[in-house]
């Protein structure tokens, strides 16, 4: 039986299907967690913004054509309603260099919209990374902007 492109039914579903197709490089099961609207939004670190089906998949096809992505999410904090989720995460980032084996870190944020398809990607949002992880900063109290 052919495996399904779509990833199943919630947002951590979702959240682990584009990130099980980025490290495969798997560019079809990669797009299938986006969603069927004209605006989808990408940002790669240190990269421009991509909008539109044809410039995101356009990076990836890029980025696969030397291998998968060994991206990790960690540290997930989710803020959700009924057709929207925001999930900020910590991606831990591997890559085979000269000297063996490195690790980085990014802050991203991956913004998922229940469609009737299901929960799929609306933006994903990844900041330029560190060889350290990030700090998380928590207010004490209320905070007033």
């Amino acid at each position: 039986m052919a495996k399904s492109k779509m990833p199943p039914g919630t947002p951590d579903d979702t959240e682990h299907a584009f990130y099980e197709a980025l490290q495969q490089a798997d560019i079809e099961r990669l797009m299938a967690c986006w969603a069927d609207e004209d605006d989808i939004v990408c940002v790669h670190p240190g990269g421009p913004r991509l909008v539109g089906h044809a410039a995101v998949r356009s990076a990836f096809e890029a980025m696969f054509a030397h291998g998968g992505v060994l991206a990790q999410p960690e540290r997930v904090r989710r803020i959700e309603t009924a057709h929207c989720s925001v999930h900020s995460v910590v991606e831990r980032v591997s890559v085979l260099g000269d000297d063996g084996l490195q690790v980085a870190w990014v802050a991203a944020t991956n913004v998922y919209v229940k469609t009737a398809q299901g929960w799929r990607m609306l933006a994903h949002h990844a900041s330029p990374g560190g060889r350290t992880e990030p700090v998380e900063v928590a207010a004490a109290g209320p905070l007033l902007h």
